[in-house]
């Protein structure tokens, strides 16, 4: 069965949500470690509570970002991971893991990628004034949120939306859309060609 670790910042909705499809059997892999870059990141106690091994790993006490991520790499490697998820994981990932999981690391990000890229995705639709924003699975490349689209889903943004009412509506569909991923990649059935994902059949 395919081992998921999890790297996480906050409050670990997604996390959650990939958690809880794993233990429904609806996604036939296993969340085997969850790390956190902040000590308390309420993600952390969720993993706990499902008795998944959850470890505080900051950056600040590596002396390199190198450092860190061979830190991350190991803990990985014990676990046994073969796919890692970032779940609200607030910092760019650096050359140790990208050569490390190339084609093993997913992110989700609230918004149809390409556009509105990094932080505050929901913020960005709603000062564009676009009319339709969403939620994008990829995979995780050097850049920033530029990696191959894996799924998306497209949300509605209405006229009395603010950030928050807006950031709900996309959450809900995150939930619904990250365990579909792992789902898809835990059976086999994507192909990355170029920057296009094959889903196969």
């Amino acid at each position: 069965m395919l081992k998921i670790g999890v790297l996480i910042s906050g409050r670990g909705s997604n996390l959650q949500a990939i958690i809880d499809a794993c233990e429904k059997g609806e996604v036939p892999a296993q969340v085997a470690v969850v790390i956190s870059n902040k000590a308390d990141a309420y993600g952390l106690e969720r993993a706990k509570k499902h008795g998944i091994p959850a470890v505080v790993l900051e950056p600040k006490d590596f002396k390199d970002k190198d450092a860190y991520e061979k830190e991350i790499i190991g803990v990985f490697d014990k676990a046994g991971v073969g796919l890692v998820c970032l779940a609200g994981y607030m910092r760019i990932v650096g050359q140790e893991l990208l050569k490390k999981y190339q084609g093993k690391m997913i992110n989700i990000h609230p918004a149809l990628l390409p556009s509105f890229p990094g932080l505050h995705g929901q913020k960005q639709a709603l000062d564009y004034g676009v009319k339709v924003s969403g939620v994008t699975v990829h995979f995780v490349d050097e850049g920033c949120d530029t990696g191959p689209v894996i799924l998306q889903t497209a949300v509605p943004v209405l006229e009395n939306d603010t950030e928050g009412s807006l950031s709900d509506r996309i959450l809900e569909q995150e939930h619904k859309l990250y365990p579909m991923a792992v789902k898809l990649i835990a059976e086999g059935k994507l192909r990355i060609k170029g920057r296009k994902v094959q889903i196969l059949k």
